[in-house]
C-alpha cells in the first residue's frame, strides 16, 4: 500500500527562499507542501489550520521569530509536527535556544537539495538532525563541564536501554529500533522515556549531543 506524502509547511521571510525550498520539497515523490508562511505568527496560524507533519522554520522573521513560533506551535493541544529550523546564522545560540525550544533538527541554508528531504525523512520518523559544524561546536563548548565525566556506565541503564540508546544515536526512529531489537513499538517508546529519564534530557536531539560530549561517539 502507498503510503501519504510527508506534509511539510515552510516559513521563511524571504520569497525566493520559500520559493526555492518549495521547489526541493515537491520535487520529491515522497513529500508535499501544503503551506508557505512569510512570519512567524503566520506560521502558527498555518500550522494550526493544515496540521503538516514537519516545519521548515526560520528563525529569524518579523512579527515573531522562530524560536517563539516553535515553542507555541509544539504547545497547542492536537497532532504535533516536527520542526527543523533552518537559518543563515550558525550560532550555538540559536541552536540551544530553538533545540531547547523542542525543535528535532537545526540546518544551514547552504544545505543542500538532498540533505534537506533526507533531514525531513528523519525527523518524520522520530529522528533528529543537527549541522555537522553545529554539533561539534555545541560538544566542544561543554568539553570541561563536570557532567561530561559521566559515562552510560554510570546512568544506570539495562541491557535493553543501552541497546536503545546506541539505535537512538546512529538515528534510528521507533519503529527501526522495534524491528531491530525484535519488540513492539510500543515497548520501545517506553525504554525510549527511561533513557530520556536516566540521562536527564527532553528529547532525542539531546541523547545524541550527551553520546558526543561523553565520548560515547565521536
Amino acid at each position: 500500500m502507498t503510503q501519504p506524502p510527508i506534509t511539510v509547511l515552510i516559513a521563511d521571510d524571504q520569497d525566493l527562499v520559500r520559493t526555492g525550498f518549495a521547489l526541493v520539497v515537491n520535487s520529491a515523490p515522497d513529500m508535499r507542501v501544503l503551506a508557505t508562511a512569510a512570519t512567524g505568527k503566520e506560521a502558527v496560524a498555518l500550522a494550526a489550520e493544515h496540521c503538516p507533519d514537519v516545519i521548515l522554520m526560520d528563525i529569524r522573521m518579523p512579527d515573531t521569530d522562530g524560536i517563539i513560533a516553535t515553542r507555541t506551535i509544539l504547545a497547542a493541544p492536537g497532532p504535533t509536527p516536527k520542526i527543523v529550523a533552518l537559518t543563515t546564522y550558525d550560532t550555538d545560540d540559536y541552536a540551544t535556544r530553538i533545540l531547547n525550544a523542542g525543535a528535532s533538527g537545526y540546518l544551514l541554508k547552504d544545505a543542500t537539495a538532498e540533505g534537506l528531504t533526507a533531514a525531513i525523512r528523519t525527523v518524520h520518523r522520530g529522528g533528529s538532525v543537527i549541522a555537522p559544524s553545529t554539533t561539534r561546536r555545541l560538544v566542544g563548548g561543554h568539553a570541561s563541564s563536570p557532567s561530561i565525566r559521566d559515562t552510560t556506565a554510570a546512568v544506570g541503564f539495562t541491557a535493553r536501554e543501552r541497546d536503545v540508546f546506541d539505535l537512538i544515536v546512529a538515528g534510528a526512529s521507533n519503529a527501526e529500533i522495534a524491528q531491530r531489537l525484535h519488540l513492539a513499538e510500543v515497548t520501545v517508546k517506553t525504554h525510549v522515556g527511561r533513557v530520556l529519564a536516566k540521562l536527564g534530557v527532553r528529547d532525542r536531539v539531546n541523547i545524541v549531543i550527551w553520546a558526543y560530549r561523553n565520548g560515547v561517539v565521536r
